[in-house]
């Protein structure tokens, strides 16, 4: 990553907004101080930042991310998520982010039924199709790798995949459905545990 100086020059202000350790000034973003430039895409364009530790770079999702959500309510038409991770990095400040009906599944898209594939409280591996609106971004999980990663049963034990279509309570043996993600099983209770540390 670059290097730059306070005062250093990094770009004009029509084609990058400013982000954390810049300002604007005569129409050109300026370091405000020392550190390590970075660049990334939001939903409003390109934002330029200065840090002084490289890897404090921002991180915020772009379409074709994978994310980690927790579901945080549902509908017929769709389910809400906080994004929570973007690949193999946790997020300090999550992002709002939007399941839709016909994202869930590649196929039979019109017999799927929301609340049978996603429960408040699940973590899930999305990807981002697109940024949607301001308020959310939208995602998919129709792959065979994307979907619910970790849930837990009504008596608050997590539960386990049985099929692509349901898990089950290893403690009353009760099963409900879901849109279970096909994943490493042993990945599972380190994702998990990290997204608890940074919350």
């Amino acid at each position: 990553m670059e290097v730059v100086i306070p005062g250093e020059r990094l770009g004009a202000s029509c084609e990058y907004s400013s982000g954390f350790g810049t300002y604007v000034r005569h129409g050109y973003v300026y370091a405000s101080m020392a550190g390590f430039r970075s660049v990334v895409d939001t939903k409003n364009g390109q934002e330029i930042s200065v840090y002084h530790d490289a890897s404090r770079q921002r991180v915020v999702p772009v379409p074709g991310s994978l994310v980690t959500c927790r579901v945080t309510s549902t509908n017929p038409r769709h389910c809400k998520v906080s994004i929570l991770r973007v690949g193999e990095t946790s997020l300090k400040e999550s992002f709002r982010g939007l399941i839709r009906k016909e994202d869930v599944r590649a196929v039979e898209k019109d017999k799927v039924e929301i609340y049978k594939c996603f429960r408040p409280g699940d973590i899930v591996l999305a990807k981002v199709n697109s940024l949607g609106d301001v308020q959310s971004y939208l995602l998919t999980t129709a792959e065979t790798t994307l979907g619910v990663i970790y849930a837990v049963s009504e008596v608050g034990v997590p539960m386990t995949a049985v099929s692509w279509a349901e898990m089950q309570c290893p403690k009353s043996k009760v099963k409900q459905f879901r849109k279970v993600a096909k994943v490493d099983i042993r990945q599972v209770p380190v994702i998990v545990a990290d997204l608890r540390d940074d919350r």
